[in-house]
């Protein structure tokens, strides 16, 4: 694994110096292990196989903006679940970095699972973003009806959601937020599963979150178990490749091999993070 360095660990160290691109840091704040039949929708009788899963946000900053892309598992919900490897709060995390929770300007949410909105609670200052068929799913009546979905949605998170008035930007399908950061629908994993396309200076990034679980997800055309419906997340992962602007540039939402793949800050020990561009 590569390592990448800074003189010194502060928040102006990890910022570009222009807004012309941003630098993306996937954060790794938990981990488990699980078995391959429970995270690939097909069977490929290798389902009872240890298979490891990472948890992560991502933060994308430029000389002027600090975007928090998820939100995580919180502590409470953490202390509750067996064999998680849980290194803190995503926030605590991010604060290594030198980024205090009043500086995160801009939250963007690719969906409403709870291990993506755990501390959406904690951000006094951001504007959320958000796609509409998303909150109009988990609001609506169908998501009370479908149990097999229930568990997977925190509704204190969304109840903050819909309390934060005009900081709460509803997007319908792809839209531009800042120069060089797009949001696009995608579906699939949810019913308004969203990924965002950051520009970086190696080129565009997509952080897919769960619309790619895996690495494998993508790159072998083979869904997660978690699904809304099949034809999205293929779908997806088309969407995904036609905006990266090369495959090294794809991040998905749970894959331990982000850390082989992109460089650690070990200069920055306890925010557990890598730099995708």
């Amino acid at each position: 694994m590569t390592s990448f360095h800074h003189t010194s660990p502060t928040a102006a160290a990890i910022r570009p110096s222009s807004d012309e691109h941003f630098r993306l840091y996937a954060v790794q704040y938990a981990s488990r292990t699980g078995t391959r039949e429970q995270h690939f929708h097909y069977c490929d009788g290798r389902g009872q196989e240890p298979h490891p899963t990472a948890y992560y946000v991502w933060l994308a900053v430029s000389a002027s903006h600090t975007i928090l892309i998820d939100a995580g598992i919180s502590p409470e919900t953490a202390a509750g679940m067996d064999g998680l490897n849980y290194h803190g709060s995503p926030l605590e995390l991010v604060a290594a970095l030198g980024i205090a929770a009043d500086r995160i300007d801009l939250s963007i949410l690719t969906h409403l699972h709870y291990d993506h909105t755990g501390i959406v609670a904690d951000l006094p200052e951001a504007r959320y973003v958000l796609q509409a068929d998303e909150l109009e799913y988990w609001t609506g009546p169908w998501a009370r009806r479908i149990v097999r979905e229930q568990w997977l949605n925190s509704e204190k998170d969304v109840a903050h959601l819909r309390s934060v008035g005009d900081r709460l930007q509803l997007v319908d399908g792809d839209a531009e937020l800042l120069p060089g950061i797009s949001v696009h629908r995608v579906g699939g994993h949810t019913a308004g599963m969203q990924v965002v396309r950051v520009k970086t200076a190696d080129g565009y990034a997509v952080v897919a979150s769960d619309a790619s679980h895996f690495y494998e997800n993508i790159e072998n055309d083979s869904p997660f178990a978690i699904l809304h419906d099949i034809p999205g997340m293929y779908y997806a992962f088309d969407r995904i490749n036609e905006l990266a602007d090369s495959p090294s540039l794809v991040v998905p939402g749970h894959d331990p091999e982000v850390a082989e793949r992109h460089a650690l800050l070990d200069a920055y020990p306890d925010a557990h993070a890598f730099m995708i561009g």
